[in-house]
């Protein structure tokens, strides 16, 4: 009997004994993981504060302005310890191969400038809406395939430019609410028609479609009545709407590499016109002139090709146009 208990006794000793070990070895571990996850803290905010004094060296003051530069740095992405900048008034970051804007993007309320051209951004996100004092927008060179209607709510852009974005075919309607637009770049896209918002920008200056898909212009195209220069060389253009005759304040049109087979007689009262170009085109009729300057004004020989077809040659080929259907009506008078 005696020998049981002193058995049971041992047992017990032994279980009591492997729990006391058992126990230590989680506290040693639990201290173990504690102290590495404490140490890989310390290293996560050593690096962060690193990459922010990396930051701040790229900020400089240009015009009163605070302005972030970044140039030809394999940056993917942005990192979050830039929301402690958040009183940047200019990003100028290129040829980074970024591929996406943070959402942290809407924290700059200070941001005037966002200028993130020849990168790889795929998407703008809609928290760009929030950023109501942005006056410029340039992401020119990338990949953005979709405009978010957000945009419409920076009210006071006054430049955008999206030129060579491959896939980019089309604007949100809400876009009609940039009242201080001024500047519209959509060059080397893939636009089939004018955005039906464009005719609804007061503001807007200056628009670049060439390079596009483009086979119309909209009929109420004269709606862009403060438009002043209008660049759609290198588009399928087949015709001109008679309305374009009316936008009073045109001065600048360039139709070069085109298809268009006739020049609208009515623009022959475009008085603002001062330059325009009619260059590479299946024009139904050849009209030859020739322009002559003062030895001190020539220029390169690409600006006289130009001009030769330019405001001038307009002008002739309407009075041609105009001269050869009178002469086709009297025959026809005659015949009959």
């Amino acid at each position: 009997m005696a020998a049981m208990v002193v058995c049971g006794s041992v047992s017990s000793m032994k279980a009591l004994w492997e729990t006391k070990i058992q126990n230590v070895r989680e506290t040693r571990e639990k201290q173990s993981r504690k102290m590495h996850s404490s140490s890989r803290l310390s290293i996560g905010v050593w690096e962060e504060r690193e990459t922010l004094a990396q930051l701040k060296q790229k900020l400089t003051t240009e015009d009163g302005r605070l302005v972030l530069r970044i140039e030809h740095e394999e940056r993917k992405s942005l990192p979050g310890c830039l929301v402690q900048l958040s009183q940047v008034q200019e990003w100028h970051v290129h040829r980074c191969g970024l591929q996406k804007i943070p959402g942290f993007i809407s924290s700059f309320q200070n941001l005037l400038v966002l200028d993130l051209s020849r990168n790889g951004v795929t998407e703008i996100p809609k928290q760009i809406g929030r950023l109501t004092r942005l006056k410029e927008l340039l992401l020119s060179y990338n990949r953005v395939q979709f405009v978010p209607e957000e945009l419409g709510n920076c009210e006071s852009l006054e430049r955008l430019e999206l030129a060579m974005n491959r896939d980019l075919h089309q604007l949100p309607d809400q876009l009609s609410k940039l009242r201080c637009l001024q500047h519209l770049d959509l060059s080397m896209n893939l636009f089939s028609l004018v955005p039906p918002c464009l005719l609804s920008m007061p503001a807007l200056e200056w628009l670049d479609m060439a390079g596009n898909c483009l086979t119309s212009l909209p009929e109420d195209i004269n709606r862009m009545e403060n438009l002043h220069a209008l660049w759609l060389q290198r588009n399928q253009l087949e015709k001109l709407p008679e309305n374009i005759s009316r936008m009073p304040s045109l001065d600048t049109l360039v139709l070069s590499s085109n298809r268009l087979s006739d020049i609208p007689a009515m623009m022959e009262d475009m008085s603002n016109l001062r330059f325009v170009n009619f260059r590479d085109n299946p024009l139904t009729l050849e009209v030859n002139i020739s322009v002559t300057t003062a030895p001190e004004e020539e220029e390169q020989e690409d600006d006289d090709d130009r001009e030769m077809f330019g405001r001038d040659f307009m002008l002739s080929y309407i009075r041609e146009a105009r001269k050869r259907a009178h002469a086709a009506l009297n025959v026809h008078r005659v015949a009959c």
